[in-house]
């Protein structure tokens, strides 16, 4: 593959290169809009309106608004994983579990229109971005499996799954369940709650360890 020059612009929907404050600002525009309208319910004129910018003059960062929607919904999947690989490889089952659920929920509620979107709006990503973020997403569920197999030795690998997915819907919920409280208290309540959640996984109908 050719490298780019030193100094070189990266082209339309390249993420290559230093940061573009112009694109982190189109995409935050776009979740905020995507989140409260939908994808189809928002234009390319919608998003340059947005940060300024006519639609023609958005094309310079992002060849449609597919490329947009593709871009924020790669860069979650790539930064959930990439801190949940991190926290996950603690030594302490226990402690890791603790770090991974303060990472995700400080995630979800610093970012509830990307994770509205996120949950909402990933049938509207082409193939192929569409299935590498599907990829990303199991393998983020993995790492939590992981964790949560190394605390509950005996936890069966479909309730181990299951367990995990269940607590991603507690933790998701931010968008309509975190209006009625602070940040701090609400991110408490939600650790306590999940931590509750996933430590029940490794128990039976009968409070015994599962086997």
């Amino acid at each position: 593959m050719t490298s780019r020059p030193a100094g070189a612009a990266a082209g339309p929907d390249s993420p290559a290169g230093p940061p573009n404050p112009r694109r982190a600002e189109i995409l935050g525009a776009a979740a905020e809009l995507f989140a409260r309208r939908g994808y189809h319910g928002v234009s390319i004129g919608d998003l340059g309106r947005a940060v300024g910018l006519t639609g023609p003059a958005l094309y310079r960062h992002f060849s449609g608004k597919e490329a947009v929607l593709a871009e924020m919904l790669l860069d979650i999947s790539e930064r959930l994983l990439a801190e949940g690989v991190r926290r996950a490889a603690g030594p302490d089952p226990g402690r890791a579990l603790d770090a991974l659920l303060s990472w995700h929920i400080a995630f979800a509620l610093d970012n509830p229109a990307l994770i509205t979107v996120h949950e909402r709006e990933l049938d509207n990503v082409p193939e192929p971005q569409r299935h590498r973020i599907r990829r990303l997403q199991r393998a983020y569920v993995e790492e939590w499996v992981a964790v949560l197999r190394r605390l509950h030795p005996g936890l069966p690998d479909g309730r181990t799954r299951a367990a995990v997915h269940a607590c991603f819907g507690l933790l998701n919920s931010t968008p309509r369940s975190a209006a009625g409280l602070g940040r701090d208290a609400m991110g408490g309540l939600l650790h306590t709650m999940a931590r509750a959640a996933l430590d029940g996984a490794g128990l039976d109908g009968a409070g015994r360890g599962a086997v």
